[in-house]
């Protein structure tokens, strides 16, 4: 069925679904508010895009300025990136994820963070499904992360820098 000019403009017209969750939709991702960057490590704050409580999955913009190894982890899901700014590589691989790369990372792979001494911001785009196991270098557990750790963080930095505990929510599915 082919549809008249009129109506290829006009709006769906019937409700969606009432358990649909809203949409999301964040006009500066990059935010120019710094304190919309969470803290995670010396140097090291990422920028939540949407925390997944129902099916364990967190999407946020990662923002490291220093070099060096930033981390050691495992992931037991998929993980999908793209560098907006900078680069970095993993220890384990030979390529280097460059401003406008995109990278998947298999399900089971253990992997070592490493932003080169030249770059002085990376900023990249992940989706983490899942965990991010961290580990030594003979995969012994030293710590972990996954979406209710990261939803705790927001809330903790939200509510120290005046913008409420409850900022966070409206990044929460």
């Amino acid at each position: 069925m082919q549809a008249s000019a009129a109506d290829a403009l006009t709006p769906y017209q019937l409700p969606n679904p009432p358990e649909a969750l809203r949409d999301i939709v964040i006009e500066s991702a990059i935010p120019q508010d710094e304190r919309l960057w969470v803290p995670q490590a010396e140097n090291v704050w990422f920028r939540p895009l949407c925390l997944n409580v129902s099916t364990g999955y967190w999407m946020n913009l990662l923002r490291v300025r220093r070099s060096g190894v930033l981390s050691r982890h495992r992931h037991p899901g998929a993980v999908h990136g793209m560098v907006l700014k900078g680069c970095w590589r993993y220890l384990e691989h030979d390529w280097i994820a460059t401003q406008g790369s995109y990278v998947f990372e298999p399900p089971g792979e253990t992997h070592t963070l490493y932003v080169p001494e030249d770059v002085e911001e990376m900023i990249t785009y992940f989706q983490v499904n899942g965990v991010m196991y961290y580990c030594d270098p003979y995969g012994n557990h030293i710590g972990y992360e996954d979406v209710f750790t990261k939803l705790d963080m927001c809330r903790r930095h939200f509510g120290q820098v005046g913008l409420g505990v409850d900022y966070v929510d409206q990044f929460v599915r």
